[in-house]
Parts: C-alpha cells; sequence; structure tokens
C-alpha cells in the first residue's frame, strides 16, 4: 500500500516585496493554521510522510518548515526535496512526478498549489471518506490536507480513480473538532 498526502500551502499575504507571486510570505493566520496542522499530523503515527516534494515557493517551504518543526522529536522524519516543476503543475504533471517516486517510500506528501493539486485530488479518489469527498469537493483550502491510499506496491502503478480517500482535514475542520 502508498499513502499520498496531498498539502496545499497556509494562508499567504497578498503581495511580496519583490512583486512575484513566488515570494509571497505566509501571513499570520497561515502560520497558525500550518503548526495547527503539523501538530494533527503528529498526532498519528501511520501519517507522517517518509518522503515531502515541496514547491520552491516561499509559501509551500514555510508551510513545511512549520509543519515539519512538530516533527522535531521524533527520528523517522524522511528527506524532503524542492521541487521547482511543482509551482503551477496541472494533475497530470503531478501523477507523472508521484509516479517517477521510488518505492522505497511508501508514504509521500507534496506540499504544493491550487488548481493542481486539487484537481489532483479530484481525479485520484475513486472512493473512501463520503464526508470528506464532500468537503473536498468544492475547494482544497490553504492549509488543506488529503490522505489518499492506494493499494499498489509501488508508485508508478498509481492511476487516476485508484485512490481511498482515508482523511480529509483543513483549519476549519480541525477548529470544528
Amino acid at each position: 500500500m502508498r499513502r499520498l498526502l496531498l498539502l496545499r500551502h497556509a494562508k499567504t499575504e497578498r503581495d511580496s516585496p519583490s512583486g512575484s507571486d513566488r515570494d509571497r510570505p505566509l501571513a499570520a493566520r497561515g502560520r497558525n493554521d500550518a503548526a495547527e496542522l503539523g501538530l494533527w499530523l503528529v498526532g498519528d503515527p501511520s501519517l507522517p510522510p517518509d518522503l515531502v516534494l515541496i514547491s520552491t515557493a516561499v509559501r509551500a517551504r514555510e508551510t513545511w518548515d512549520i509543519v515539519r518543526q512538530q516533527f522535531a522529536d521524533q527520528t523517522a522524519q524522511g528527506p524532503a526535496e524542492h521541487l521547482l516543476e511543482l509551482y503551477g503543475a496541472e494533475a497530470m504533471q503531478l501523477l507523472a512526478i508521484i509516479r517517477s517516486v521510488s518505492p522505497d517510500h511508501e508514504r509521500l506528501m507534496i506540499v504544493g498549489h491550487n488548481p493542481g493539486l486539487h484537481e489532483l485530488a479530484l481525479r485520484l479518489i475513486g472512493d473512501g471518506d463520503a464526508e470528506g469527498r464532500a468537503a473536498l469537493a468544492d475547494n482544497l483550502p490553504t492549509s488543506g490536507l488529503a490522505v489518499i491510499d492506494f493499494a499498489v506496491e509501488n508508485w508508478d502503478h498509481v492511476v487516476f480513480g485508484s485512490g481511498q480517500l482515508k482523511r480529509f482535514v483543513s483549519p476549519k475542520l480541525l477548529k470544528e473538532a
């Protein structure tokens, strides 16, 4: 089995000092949301990824840095790689990236952007948590996380419609819980 965690970056400032979209930093709310999500992830030992692929955009890197800080006491933290191609990637490009991951990694997290991550989640999920699927149908909000399982031995066997949504969380859902 393979587990994919799709994490949209946290809430950002509207502008960046450079004027570039790639350089937009997290807003205070985004930093808080990322920390809360990280604490939630630490609470379930089946969730922390053993490989993280992160967009090179400032907001994605900052999101992962904050989430990662919650794992400070855990030795099982896997490697993280920053990939330029995750910025602005569409569902097909993201699927190609996923399918290229070594089978040595069972739990993969991608920290990236909409609309690509949202579209990817919708296309990958064939069944699973009905309530989560309904919530995810409208949007993958900032700091939103979709946890999708695949009954395959290798990432290169992942195809659209083959995933089972195990969990969907967002800052709003965590506050309601």
